[in-house]
């Protein structure tokens, strides 16, 4: 899935998603967490990663 629909689908511009996708953000908005999980079908888990540094 490309960035333009992943942005399409979750309803979020693709400068936002390309912030998140880069680990350039440095916050997010749960909503918009849990509607790319719906579109990705995955779990908040799957996307997150702690740093250990």
């Amino acid at each position: 899935m490309t960035l333009t629909e992943l942005s399409q689908q979750v309803g979020v511009s693709i400068v936002n998603l390309s912030v998140l996708k880069n680990d350039r953000a440095r916050a997010i908005r749960f909503s918009t967490l849990s509607a790319i999980c719906r579109v990705l079908d995955c779990t908040v888990g799957d996307l997150l990663v702690v740093a250990t540094s």
